[in-house]
């Protein structure tokens, strides 16, 4: 009998694949940018369930240059390991969400520092212009480029609630036009809206599986302080379904298992500051989750 094996590739192993002999690390920064649901052209307040303060480690500040935070990134990475390669991740808010030209040289700054070896950008699926599109194509051509686009839900009226200002159309439409340009490209998922189903739920699976993607990043729905959700939640606690641990590994199991296989999962869960954290509250670490899938999914093998 053959030794079952995960149905998944863990991010690790895809950067190995990618550095073959390198250690290398993310450094999230922070670049000034805004999103269409903030400033008025989508929307006003943001998504319903966002709050950047949640995700921005400190030393990614809208106040420090891409260098500067890159500078102190790496101090603090590099003590464990001193030959470290780095990519710089463009994390907070939409980072192609500007003019292309500006775009271009917050990119550009990261990149011209000594041990960055490539970019994962964060935006969304409706903030990516074609000749940005164009110039990250070329990119890709020389260095590592992971777009990521935050999908959230594949069910319109869910996007709708949740104040995104965009489709499940054109998530799919620019996960597509992503892809044919030669970059890899990442989707974001959120598991518990409040109004999907358990059926509902692994139908973003189904969804997701069908299109190009080299990475995928699933967390369970976080009621964050501070929010419009967290109003929501206050007001009708009775709207939202907030899993327990055991139900949230078996529905990461059946929804892994609805994925193509050998798709990269970067992570199953996040795990936001406890001081902004209003619901739910979970005692175990993520690398605890990992390893409690990961087991469900090895015995659920054939």
């Amino acid at each position: 009998m053959s030794t079952p094996t995960l149905p998944y590739r863990s991010f690790s192993s895809f950067l190995s694949e990618h550095f073959p002999g390198e250690k290398v690390q993310k450094i999230t920064l922070t670049a000034g940018f805004s999103c269409p649901t903030r400033d008025g052209s989508r929307g006003k307040g943001g998504c319903t369930y966002c709050n950047n303060k949640s995700f921005s480690p400190n030393y990614a500040a809208k106040q420090r240059s891409i260098t500067e935070q890159l500078d102190e990134g790496i101090r603090f990475f590099s003590r464990k390991y001193p030959a470290m390669k780095y990519l710089a991740y463009f994390q907070s808010y939409t980072n192609t969400y500007g003019a292309v030209e500006d775009c271009i040289a917050k990119y550009e700054e990261a990149l011209a520092h000594p041990g960055v070896v490539g970019l994962i950008i964060g935006t969304r699926p409706d903030c990516m212009p074609e000749p940005l599109l164009e110039y990250l194509s070329a990119l890709a051509r020389q260095r590592f480029v992971l777009i990521e686009y935050g999908v959230e839900s594949t069910i319109d009226r869910s996007l709708e609630r949740i104040q995104r200002g965009h489709s499940w159309a054109e998530s799919v439409e620019t996960i597509e036009r992503t892809h044919r340009a030669g970059i890899m490209v990442g989707a974001h998922i959120i598991l518990g809206l409040p109004g999907e189903s358990r059926e509902e739920l692994l139908s973003h699976a189904d969804r997701l599986g069908a299109l190009p993607l080299t990475t995928l990043k699933i967390h369970q729905l976080q009621i964050i302080k501070g929010t419009l959700m967290a109003g929501e939640y206050l007001r009708q606690p009775e709207d939202f379904h907030l899993f327990t641990e055991e139900e949230y590994i078996a529905l990461c199991v059946d929804f892994v298992r609805r994925l193509p296989r050998g798709l990269v999962i970067e992570r199953f869960v996040s795990q936001s500051p406890p001081e902004l954290l209003l619901a739910p509250r979970w005692g175990w670490k993520n690398f605890e989750f990992t390893a409690k899938i990961e087991r469900a999914l090895l015995e659920a093998e054939p």
